[in-house]
């Protein structure tokens, strides 16, 4: 393969769609991952330069396997975009306490565990990309987000703890926070009250983590901040 090869964790109706087209149009080769067949066949058909892999990223053997595949099949990763996300709400009192791990383990031990598996070729290469999309969480403990806030927190820590370490050796490492509500049918079906304004695009979402992923060395982000306009922080 000649094209430079984009993983894409968490694809889903919304960001991770988005992402899928805006780098395909960009002329890289997107490798598509979910959990669920489901999801995958219908944006295959519509990215010609596309694969897709049905993986469980809080498993590690399935992420060493699954880019091991990707890297036979087209070539091994210039960037890996970290969009799968577990989420489960209410405070400290409601929540089961087994929804944190879970979380947990999709939120961070995925990220870990495809960072590991990705970093060694861009390290060797002195090049390559590595991008978790997180949100207002990783910075304060919501009330209702008590299962939710601390992944995302260790996420955050975590990748800012990966850009210390690969920065010097090539590879850019950033953290995306999205203070917003993505505009994706079941949100505007939970949100039913709420103006446009206040939903985040996933287009424009996808857009500018694909600026994220092309900065120049001279100027890399690490902590990088999306919201509406109208969103109040």
């Amino acid at each position: 393969m000649t094209k430079p090869v984009c993983i894409i964790t968490g694809v889903g109706p919304g960001v991770g769609s988005a992402l899928a087209r805006r780098f395909s149009r960009d002329d890289y080769h997107v490798a598509l991952i979910a959990r669920s067949e489901k999801r995958l066949p219908k944006l295959k058909a519509e990215l010609p330069d596309s694969s897709t892999y049905i993986c469980d990223v809080t498993q590690e053997s399935q992420i060493n396997e699954t880019v091991a595949k990707i890297t036979r099949d087209v070539g091994a990763p210039t960037i890996a975009i970290h969009n799968a996300v577990g989420g489960t709400f209410g405070n400290f009192l409601e929540v089961d306490p087994a929804a944190l791990e879970t979380n947990f383990k999709v939120n961070t031990m995925g990220f870990l565990y495809l960072a590991r598996a990705v970093a060694p070729a861009m390290i060797k290469e002195q090049k390559g990309v590595l991008i978790a999309t997180g949100n207002t969480s990783a910075f304060r403990g919501i009330e209702s987000y008590s299962a939710f806030a601390p992944s995302k927190a260790a996420q955050r820590i975590l990748a800012e703890s990966m850009a210390r370490h690969l920065g010097p050796k090539g590879v850019h490492v950033a953290f995306l926070m999205i203070d917003a509500v993505i505009n994706v049918p079941w949100a505007r079906k939970m949100f039913h009250d709420k103006p446009e304004e206040f939903f985040a695009d996933s287009v424009t979402i996808a857009d500018e983590i694909w600026h994220i992923a092309h900065q120049p060395r001279s100027a890399w982000s690490f902590n990088y901040e999306l919201r509406p306009y109208a969103e109040k922080w």
